[in-house]
């Protein structure tokens, strides 16, 4: 039998004996039967490209788990994400305020930032932050975390590659 229908049999059998508990699961965790049903289904189309599907055997189960639990992270660090800039907004006038699409692009971005701000060690994160948020010189940054300005260069440096290579 040809791989890609064994895998479509393979995903619609896994599918079936488990996406009622699977979406349950979720809307215990996430308190909202829509949420619940949108990453049930995100979780399906993960295990869909998944090279493993084919080795599971019993443990399907567990390997949906696994997958589930990495979308209910993904999602709740989304809303609070969401939340921080809705209320970094709320003051601004009607008039003045994104539209819903701009929002959206906006949280995004956001978003992709935070993925590669997660992606650097504390001391690179901080080190870049101070240069690009607060805007210190190297030789500011320097005095403040107490290492040579080549050692800031060297973070900064760092930084940006994996900027590069995340956004």
């Amino acid at each position: 039998m040809p791989p890609n229908i064994l895998l479509d049999q393979t995903v619609t059998e896994i599918y079936r004996e488990h996406h009622r508990w699977l979406t349950h699961w979720l809307n215990r965790k996430l308190g909202n039967s829509f949420d619940a049903a949108d990453l049930a289904q995100d979780t399906f189309t993960r295990l869909l490209k998944s090279s493993k599907v084919l080795s599971l055997g019993n443990e399907s189960r567990a390997f949906l788990t696994h997958i589930a639990k990495g979308l209910v992270i993904d999602h709740w660090r989304r809303l609070d994400v969401e939340n921080a800039y809705l209320e970094a907004i709320a003051h601004l006038p009607a008039a003045t305020a994104p539209s819903p699409e701009t929002r959206a692009l906006i949280i995004e971005t956001l978003l992709q930032i935070e993925t590669m701000l997660a992606k650097l060690s504390p001391r690179t994160r901080e080190i870049f932050l101070l240069a690009q948020v607060d805007q210190l010189t190297l030789a500011q940054i320097a005095d403040q975390v107490n290492v040579p300005v080549i050692t800031v260069r060297r973070h900064i440096q760092k930084a940006l590659l994996t900027c590069m290579t995340v956004l």
